[in-house]
């Protein structure tokens, strides 16, 4: 099996883009094209949800390759709900890593503000069981609820913790000018005050408006290299080293303990296992904290604190920028957006800066290793991908 490099990464803003989506996802190809130094790929990747139902557009990569005048290179579309990114990179890898292609772009795209929240609530809630769930009006949200409500009375987690993750996260956005929400909150604002209730209010109890992630759109992407292409460009060398992909049962109410992230835990220690890393080898991580809990419970799962732990790490700065393991330094979806399916591409263009060292005012010192878990459904599909930074 190859190496396998990352050549060049691109990104659009994660807001509201007043763009067709097959456009917002060329201009991320576009831009890691010239990042690279390249004007030809052998294939896509584009990983996309929403196409068909939200932009009434289906054939997305075929029409990404053409607007990037790359015909008659290779394209596919990959949709894996929220992993859709993730799953597309990992594609990439496979196809690299194999010596099929030498040279593969992997696009995240979607433009999900083109409906109002509640269409796009109901859209994201397809991911959940047609049967067991969707058809009794479950939501994402309400799944990530009733999680937070076992999670807080099994370890111990307040909303004073959910509260840290948000305002965290809202702190590293405001340091990235991609980020969909440039918006200072406190504690004090969204918890404390008189008027947290109306700042702040309850969305599925205990998870309140600032625990939940914006609906956003945008594109990020990634040109995935062999190593023999990657040394005659002259980029840093950063080695996608690690991938990993597990499932969980479906309808979370079917599981032994649902406050257990099984497919989390699995993904991670593959991915961690392929590169030859350890959790304590980790530098950097970007987690799916589409809820504020779920960066909580992600960092036991892939192994950074132990399991209950994750909130007592948070509480004494470990994930903060200047701690032992930043988590989320681009703002994470709470605070830099999450269009589902660019979400996992955009995690790794935030690895890949980290680095590089190009991340500027959000710069974690040293980062050699870099690590991101992308969260599909209500974790019943996750890619974890795993970088290194080499030479």
């Amino acid at each position: 099996m190859r190496e396998v490099y990352v050549a060049g990464i691109g990104i659009t803003s994660f807001t509201r883009l007043e763009y067709p989506v097959s456009e917002i996802a060329a201009y991320s190809g576009m831009m890691a094209m010239r990042d690279a130094g390249l004007d030809r790929v052998d294939h896509l990747y584009l990983a996309n949800m929403g196409g068909c139902r939200l932009n009434h557009q289906s054939g997305l990569a075929s029409a990404v390759v053409d607007s990037l005048s790359l015909t008659p290179a290779g394209a596919d579309t990959i949709e894996n709900g929220p992993a859709s990114g993730a799953s597309a990179i990992k594609q990439g890898f496979i196809a690299v890593a194999s010596g099929l292609y030498d040279v593969v772009m992997v696009i995240g795209a979607e433009r999900m503000r083109e409906v109002n929240n509640l269409d796009a609530t109901d859209f994201v809630a397809t991911l959940t069981h047609p049967l067991a769930e969707h058809i009794y009006g479950v939501t994402l949200p309400s799944l990530a609820g009733m999680f937070t409500r076992l999670y807080m009375e099994k370890y111990g987690v307040t909303a004073r913790h959910l509260a840290m993750v948000a305002v965290k996260n809202h702190d590293n956005a405001m340091l990235n000018f991609y980020a969909h929400l440039h918006e200072k909150i406190t504690i004090e604002g969204i918890l404390d005050s008189p008027e947290a209730l109306t700042n702040n209010p309850y969305v599925a109890d205990p998870l309140r408006f600032y625990d939940c992630c914006p609906v956003s759109d945008g594109s990020a992407c990634l040109i995935l290299v062999s190593g023999a292409v990657a040394k005659k460009l002259g980029k840093p060398l950063v080695r996608l080293a690690g991938v990993g992909q597990a499932t969980d049962t479906h309808a979370v109410h079917e599981r032994p303990d649902p406050t257990e992230l099984t497919a989390v835990r699995l993904a991670a220690a593959q991915s961690m296992q392929l590169a030859g890393v350890k959790p304590s080898d980790v530098n950097v991580a970007e987690l799916h904290d589409a809820f504020t809990i779920l960066e909580i419970v992600e960092s036991e799962e892939v192994g950074f604190f132990p399991k209950g732990q994750g909130h007592l790490a948070l509480e004494r700065g470990e994930t903060g920028l200047k701690g032992r393991i930043p988590i989320n330094t681009s703002g994470g979806l709470k605070g830099k957006g999450h269009p589902v399916g660019a979400t996992g591409v955009g995690q790794a263009h935030e690895i890949v800066l980290q680095l590089r060292e190009e991340a500027g005012k959000r710069q974690v010192k040293n980062a050699r290793v870099g690590f991101t878990c992308n969260f599909g459904g209500f974790g019943n599909n996750v890619v974890c991908l795993t970088f290194v930074r080499e030479g």
